[in-house]
């Protein structure tokens, strides 16, 4: 996906469901109601990649607000499969997620 501006951005992100947002340090994105993501913001490690994710129930950003243990230049989605998927920086291997298989979060089935 490529870098909108800032105001683009924020007119963007107000009409999307709280619920199903996550926050990194300049990027978010959201789950669409068919499981497709949406991404915007700043894309310097390809963390706003996500063109081709389908099937996703849960994303992280890296909200680096409400959490210290999160990164934040990079996006992991949980799929209904119970796979992951991630992308952006991956210097320390926090993307290699193809081997995670049945991965649960509580409420989601």
């Amino acid at each position: 996906m490529d870098h909108i501006l800032p105001k683009e951005a924020e007119l963007k992100v107000k009409r999307w469901p709280k619920e199903t947002i996550a926050a990194g340090r300049r990027h978010t994105v959201a789950i669409k109601s068919d499981g497709t993501v949406l991404a915007v913001g700043g894309n310097k490690y390809d963390q706003c990649d996500v063109n081709g994710w389908r099937n996703i129930v849960a994303v992280t950003a890296g909200n680096v607000h409400m959490a210290t243990n999160t990164g934040n230049t990079h996006t992991v989605g949980l799929k209904t499969d119970r796979t992951v998927m991630a992308v952006g920086w991956n210097n320390h291997g926090q993307c290699n997620v193809s081997d995670w298989r049945g991965i649960q979060l509580p409420g989601i089935s």
